[in-house]
C-alpha cells in the first residue's frame, strides 16, 4: 500500500511539472504568422488607433468582454487564459517584449482579422469584432510589453 502511494505521489509530481513547464512555454514569439505572399501588405498598415490612455482603455474592454480575448490570452495578456492551457501551441504572452520587437501592428491585425494556421487563434474580424476594435485591442496588447 505504501509502495502505490508513493507511486501515485511520484506521477503526480511529475504530471504537476509537466502541466506547469508546458503553461510556462510560448512557442517562438518571432515566427511569422502572416503567409510569406501577404507579410508586405500586412507589414504596410498602419494602426489609424492612437496610443493613447482612452484608447488603450477602450482595447482592454473590448479584450476582457466582447472579443473575449482573455480566454485564451489571459485578463493580463501573458498567455495564461483558461481555454488557453489546453492549446498546442500556448497563445501568445503578450508581455513579452521580443513578440513585440519582431511584430508590426499589421501583422497583429492581419492574425485578429484571418487567424493563424496551426494555433487556437481564430478569425474575429468581422464575426466577432469591428476592424476598429482591433485595432484598439493591438493599442491595447501593445501597452502590456515589458
Amino acid at each position: 500500500m505504501k509502495r502505490i502511494l508513493i507511486l501515485v505521489l511520484g506521477l503526480s509530481m511529475v504530471a504537476l511539472y509537466v502541466v506547469n513547464s508546458h503553461s510556462a512555454a510560448e512557442k517562438d514569439p518571432i515566427a511569422p504568422r502572416v503567409p510569406a505572399d501577404q507579410i508586405a501588405a500586412a507589414k504596410a498598415m498602419k494602426n489609424p488607433v492612437a496610443s493613447n490612455p482612452a484608447n488603450i482603455a477602450k482595447g482592454k474592454e473590448n479584450f476582457n468582454g466582447k472579443a473575449t480575448c482573455f480566454t485564451c490570452h489571459g485578463e493580463l495578456g501573458d498567455g495564461n487564459g483558461p481555454a488557453g492551457a489546453a492549446l498546442d501551441p500556448l497563445p501568445r504572452n503578450f508581455l513579452n517584449a521580443k513578440f513585440h520587437a519582431s511584430k508590426t501592428d499589421g501583422e497583429l491585425f492581419w492574425v485578429i482579422k484571418n487567424g493563424s494556421a496551426g494555433t487556437g487563434m481564430i478569425s474575429y474580424v468581422p464575426s466577432v469584432i469591428t476592424e476598429q476594435e482591433a485595432w484598439e485591442i493591438i493599442t491595447f496588447e501593445r501597452s502590456l510589453k515589458k
